[in-house]
């Protein structure tokens, strides 16, 4: 393999911290994995060499590049591999996320989109970095199982995907979201904004704007929490 080097935006590649990432990397594009480092003091390895061994992986142990590459002290496993994209799939619901600027809140909503059965999220640039081993970290492996694509504007993602009920999450929504008035619908987009400054208020003419309930004593609702609830409500409002 290559020298590895500490991960920037501009590579080609990241890589998974930890064993348990790197396993759901390799299950899940083996294609894409370059090489898998462990370190010496790691006490699952066998399961780790099988693994990689029966999708002809490369396997090396280099206690110093895991200590450049992480700044835990229990990461014993390092999985590299090339980035990739996906495109959504037109026939399952989306989530979609305008601007989202954190990488520990993105990682955060993969896991729970993946947690509530949603396996396609839209990212609407600019936007915290994917790939970045933090996002990949903070979400557990999920990164692995789902879909996700880019595009530059709302307007590109709706123009490739029209068959989509939109539902804007907004403070000022037109419709208070609860369990009993879900809208019924199979096909769905849940659309959210950045952290900071959410939707701005063009997005109250796109689809259906909706507020989630919260007490006066607080600003706004966290976008990981607030996309925890609308995918639980609308997954489960057909059920």
């Amino acid at each position: 393999m290559e020298p590895i080097k500490p991960y920037k935006k501009g590579f080609d590649y990241s890589y998974t911290l930890g064993a348990f990432p790197t396993i759901e990397l390799i299950k899940g594009h083996p294609e894409t994995v370059k090489g898998v480092y462990i370190h010496s003091t790691f006490t699952d390895k066998d399961n780790i060499i099988k693994l990689c061994k029966l999708n002809n992986i490369t396997v090396l142990e280099n206690d110093k590049l895991i200590s450049k590459l992480s700044d835990k002290e229990n990461c014993f496993v390092i999985g590299i591999f090339e980035k990739y994209e996906n495109t959504l799939d037109a026939d399952k619901s989306h989530i979609i996320l305008v601007n989202p600027s954190n990488m520990g809140n993105l990682g955060t909503i993969i896991r729970t989109a993946v947690g509530m059965g949603i396996y396609d999220i839209g990212l609407i640039t600019p936007c915290a970095d994917i790939y970045n081993p933090k996002t990949i970290r903070s979400s557990m492996g999920a990164f692995f199982k789902l879909r996700h694509q880019h595009f530059t504007s709302f307007e590109e993602y709706r123009n490739q995907y029209q068959n989509h009920d939109v539902f804007t999450f907004m403070l000022n929504g037109s419709n208070t979201l609860e369990i009993q008035n879900c809208p019924k619908t199979q096909l769905f987009s849940l659309v959210f904004g950045n952290e900071a400054t959410g939707l701005d208020d063009s997005f109250l003419e796109v689809g259906t704007s909706i507020c989630i309930p919260q007490s006066p004593d607080v600003d706004s609702l966290n976008i990981t929490i607030a996309v925890g609830i609308g995918a639980f409500i609308f997954t489960h409002q057909t059920k």
